[in-house]
């Protein structure tokens, strides 16, 4: 099953995100959120479907959301995550003051 987050868009639940155990990333819009004419895609390379999204790299959007150099480097090591383990980062660091629309919170299986 892996890991999961869910993705808000202006505070409304847009889809899921995860990270299979086979080490791929998976994105699927919420149907509600795609029934809504109102509701905006998160990102221009993730545009409004019923098909998910598959990779095997973190998507370039969600990627645009971490830190980067000093700033990212200072906080693998305040909280403990490989600063090369991309999904944990995001999990730990998109869930509030981030620039745009859009915030993560991880799922706790």
């Amino acid at each position: 099953m892996g890991r999961q987050a869910i993705i808000y868009n202006h505070g409304r639940k847009a889809g899921i995100l995860q990270k299979t155990d086979e080490n791929q990333y998976v994105f699927q819009y919420d149907a509600d959120y795609l029934r809504d004419p109102g509701s905006d895609p998160i990102s221009l390379s993730l545009p409004k479907q019923p098909q998910e999204f598959r990779s095997d790299k973190l998507f370039p959007f969600f990627f645009g959301l971490l830190s980067e150099g000093v700033n990212r480097g200072m906080q693998s090591r305040l909280l403990r995550i490989d600063e090369n383990d991309h999904f944990s980062l995001l999990l730990a660091t998109a869930s509030d003051d981030v620039i745009g629309s859009v915030t993560i919170h991880a799922v706790n299986v």
